[in-house]
């Protein structure tokens, strides 16, 4: 571990050496403090404080993640370009001793300027709360600066399906279908059985079922929020619909009964509601009626969705933090790997263009659904067909598995909406960023590193 130890330490030398640390806690500190300064937000204390959480932890995770790669490529890379590798590898010390203790460095550097910056930026919101008259400041306990828990009606998307392949069948048994268009039945059939689900005609009711599970434990007394989103068959002239919302079930639990609501469709609206209108299992009902002239659709995933206080902001300004730093320690083994058998800068433009690849799942993700890297004829509705599909459509499908177990995460949104981000969470972070994608990462980097002639590769420059 000394040695370790010892190769952390010239990279922090390094990292001072090139000036890399006082530019980077200069840039931080500075779109800490200036960017509240340029951004417009809505005028209301909450938005503001939304705005400031979501423009500067991604301001600090860009610049961070940026440097990260900078110097991950370059403090290995450099060292054996420079020949100066090759008076550490002659002493006692293995080239995974070397490999590791360059990933703690970086980290070590990482963890000081994320702890600045992200304290800078607590510090900033606790400032400003402390400045709002005593309503905005509830507002801000209630719904940003918290962890909220979050419960949804559970749907039976396996049941779904199952009634969807029964219907299938039963069509086939009277109207034949040809075998090509059997997927886009089938598909039709499954959307016809969630619009029923989220469709509300006008006139016409809906009601939720939200289990709280163990959280009604503890949340006696204390209000409720209800997180609606919602779109419109037709568009209203005045560009928004009315609600009315009972929760509660008569005779057995207290009930609460809104105003008329006016809501505009494709957004989301949060409003609160009284404690303890769950019944004694936990269950909260809430119901809907639509007295507009056209439909409403509440989509599945989050149209309806009930928040509830589960912790203090403090620590899960923290937590959110710590996945951030589990983002970075990606960065560093991605970094780090490339060097590894690269030189500078061909490392750095290879760990950019992996860092593309990443940004582009939404583009895979059109690949693989519709089964061809090729575009399909918009005018007849064909799909494209490629020979290069058999290899490519199998390997997007794997690069999106891996992609996936990262960008699952999403602190900043968690932060600026006040979400709950657990422990467990930060946990299976750790499990599927640092140890899963950034172990593979790892273990390629020191295969490589290990096998690397530093003094041949020198020769031949």
């Amino acid at each position: 571990m000394q040695r370790i130890l010892a190769i952390a330490g010239l990279t922090w030398k390094a990292a001072f050496r090139f000036r890399l640390f006082l530019v980077l806690a200069v840039l931080l500190l500075g779109s800490v403090v200036g960017l509240p300064m340029v951004i417009q937000d809505d005028g209301t204390a909450r938005g503001f404080t939304q705005i400031i959480i979501t423009y500067t932890l991604s301001a600090i995770t860009t610049l961070l993640g940026l440097s990260t790669l900078w110097l991950a490529c370059g403090t290995l890379a450099r060292d054996i370009e420079e020949c100066q590798i090759q008076v550490v590898a002659t002493k006692p010390v293995a080239r995974w001793q070397i490999w590791v203790g360059k990933w703690i460095g970086i980290m070590s550097l990482n963890a000081v300027l994320l702890a600045l910056s992200g304290g800078c930026v607590y510090g900033l919101l606790v400032w400003r709360a402390g400045k709002l008259p005593a309503a905005e400041q509830r507002v801000l306990r209630d719904q940003i600066l918290v962890a909220r828990g979050s419960a949804k009606e559970k749907v039976d998307m396996a049941e779904i399906d199952a009634q969807a392949e029964q219907i299938l069948r039963d069509r086939l048994k009277t109207t034949p279908v040809d075998q090509s268009d059997l997927p886009e039945v089938r598909r039709q059939i499954r959307e016809q059985l969630k619009a029923s689900l989220q469709v509300v005609p006008p006139g016409y009711g809906r009601s939720w079922q939200i289990n709280l599970g163990f959280a009604k434990n503890y949340l006696k007394g204390k209000p409720l929020q209800l997180r609606v989103k919602f779109n419109a068959a037709e568009k209203s002239p005045s560009g928004t619909y009315v609600a009315m919302w009972q929760v509660g079930v008569p005779n057995k639990t207290p009930l609460w009964r809104s105003q008329p609501m006016s809501l505009a469709p494709d957004t989301f609206h949060e409003f609160a509601i009284p404690p303890d209108l769950f019944d004694a299992n936990g269950v909260l009902t809430i119901s809907f009626v639509n007295p507009n002239s056209t439909a409403l659709l509440f989509p599945i995933d989050d149209g309806m969705e009930v928040l509830y206080p589960e912790g203090g902001f403090g620590l899960n300004f923290v937590r959110g933090l710590g996945i951030i730093f589990c983002w970075m320690a990606l960065l560093a083994a991605l970094g780090l790997m490339a060097a590894s058998f690269l030189s500078f800068p061909v490392a750095t433009f290879f760990a950019l263009a992996m860092l593309l690849v990443a940004f582009s799942s939404s583009t895979l993700a059109e690949s693989v659904q519709s089964g061809s890297v090729a575009a399909g004829n918009e005018e007849t509705g064909e799909a494209g067909h490629s020979a290069a599909d058999v290899v490519l459509i199998p390997a997007f499908k794997g690069v999106l598995s891996v992609i996936s177990l990262v960008k699952s995460f999403s602190p900043v949104d968690s932060l600026s909406t006040g979400r709950s981000i657990t422990w467990s969470e930060l946990g299976l972070a750790f499990v599927q960023i640092v140890l899963l994608v950034g172990g593979v990462f790892a273990a390629a980097g020191i295969f490589f590193f290990s096998r690397r002639e530093l003094a041949t590769a020198q020769g031949t420059q």
